[in-house]
């Protein structure tokens, strides 16, 4: 599906060069002098390279027409993750390296999406918001005013964000998987 270079948005998969991309960061500029353009940096998704391309407003991108199915996570082993889909209990796997850091935030039967193209799975997308039990935080120092007093936690998947003063360990938050950020306490 063609669009215009002005609709690439970040984490969209475009066509470009013989190869799928995942936009990473877009930034739409307009100079005082000449055209408009898209500056977007992209990862390749088959090759794991990065790349930095300026498009034209005018130029037309090819969006890839991916297809999203919904599964559950089962495991993992040394090499992949194993996934299930709800409907067919169809189980596929997925290599490490293709999912990378966001299989740090599966857990067992989580749902998320799978990305299809040409019938292969390409990524996941997860949910926007996952419940993650806290492993370990330092103790709140009293005093401290609120607005400049979040403190670093480890989570139980291996994830370290920073959180609020009265969390403590073993307690389960919300975290935002876009931005590993704390939402809530659960």
């Amino acid at each position: 599906m063609k669009i215009n270079a002005t609709e690439i948005r970040v984490g969209m998969i475009i066509e470009h060069k013989d190869d799928l991309w995942e936009v990473l960061k877009t930034n739409h500029v307009k100079p005082g002098k000449g055209g408009a353009f898209a500056q977007v940096e992209m990862k390749s998704i088959n090759k794991n390279t990065k790349l930095n391309e300026r498009f034209r407003s005018s130029e037309s991108i090819e969006k890839a027409s991916l297809e999203e199915i919904k599964f559950n996570f089962l495991y993992s082993d040394e090499n992949d993750y194993y996934f299930m889909n709800p409907k067919t209990f169809e189980q596929i796997n997925l290599n490490k390296r293709i999912i990378g850091e966001k299989g740090r935030m599966l857990s067992e039967n989580l749902e998320v999406l799978i990305n299809f193209y040409n019938e292969n799975p390409h990524n996941i997308i997860l949910p926007n918001q996952i419940t993650c039990r806290v492993e370990s935080t330092d103790v709140a120092i009293k005093g401290q005013t609120v607005s400049s007093s979040y403190k670093p936690a480890l989570l139980t998947n291996g994830i370290n964000i920073q959180v609020p003063p009265f969390i403590d360990s073993g307690d389960l938050i919300i975290v935002d998987t876009r931005t590993l950020e704390y939402v809530k306490k659960e």
